[in-house]
Order: C-alpha cells, then structure tokens, then sequence
C-alpha cells in the first residue's frame, strides 16, 4: 500500500484489536470518499446489536440499520464494529443507545444524509422501535426500504 494512499492513515484495520471497554472510548476511524462527486447510499446492517439494560443489568438485543449518503468521509467498517460492539457491555435505554450510535456518526462523518433504525427485540414483552434521520434525503439517491417487518406477535 502507498505510503500516502488514503488508507494510511488506519490503526485498527489488519491487526487485532481488542475490544472498547465502553462506546465512549470507541476509536471511529474514517477515510476520504473516492468516490464524493457521487451521490449514493452506504447501508450497515448489524442484526445481533446488544446492550444492557441500565437498570436491571439483563442483555438487550436489536437489529440496527443505519444507512447513510457520505459527502468526504467514508467510516472504516472494523472501526465501526468495534464501536458498535462496545455497547455489549454499556448500560442505556433503547432510545439513548440508538441516537447516540446516529449522534456520533453524523458529528464524525459530517454525511449528506443518516438514517437509524433500530429493531429492538422484546423485553417484557413490548417491542420498542426507534428511527431517526437527519433530514431529508438527497434527491436522485436510492434508498431502499430498510427491510425489517414490524414486530408481530401471535395477534
């Protein structure tokens, strides 16, 4: 690999990396977009997310799509999984976990365009869904349904 190629400026990527004590200590790398005059969709589909829930200590699971439309920086995939992992041990409520996952890229990012969804799995018997998104998406770019049915009990 070229010495300056946009690639080198990566810690994480072909070596082993332990894993984040905690998402805030979570090192999110990134490289420039080869591809910037183009406007298209990065899609991350992550179906074994886990947390824990804050007050009893229990895992929580869910099913994570985040999408986004990069401008200069693309997010190093391992980086992310690792960030992402971090949560296996980290205590927040549904909610905080998955606007703080969207929070963090959108501010290291800097994308045209996120979107999050998150598919929680149910504890005590509710399903909690959380979506966000920064705001309209661009215009001419494909993004496709994110694919994950509505929960549906036996009713």
């Amino acid at each position: 690999m070229a010495e300056n190629s946009i690639y080198s400026g990566l810690k994480q990527l072909g070596g082993t990396t332990e894993m984040p004590e905690s998402p805030e200590l979570a090192e999110l790398e990134r490289v420039e977009n080869p591809q910037a005059d183009v406007t298209y969709n990065v899609r991350f589909t992550v179906p074994e997310f886990t947390s824990l829930c804050p007050m009893t200590g229990q895992p929580d699971f869910a099913h994570l799509v985040i999408d986004y439309v990069p401008a200069k920086w693309l997010v190093e995939s391992k980086s992310l999984k690792l960030y992402l992992g971090a949560f296996r041990n980290h205590g927040a409520f549904h909610e905080d976990c998955t606007i703080s996952i969207a929070r963090r890229l959108v501010e290291f990012l800097d994308p045209q365009w996120l979107r999050i969804g998150g598919y929680w799995y149910p504890r005590g018997g509710i399903p909690i869904d959380v979506f966000w998104q920064s705001g309209e998406a661009p215009s001419g770019v494909w993004i496709p349904d994110q694919g994950v049915p509505p929960y549906r009990g036996r009713g």
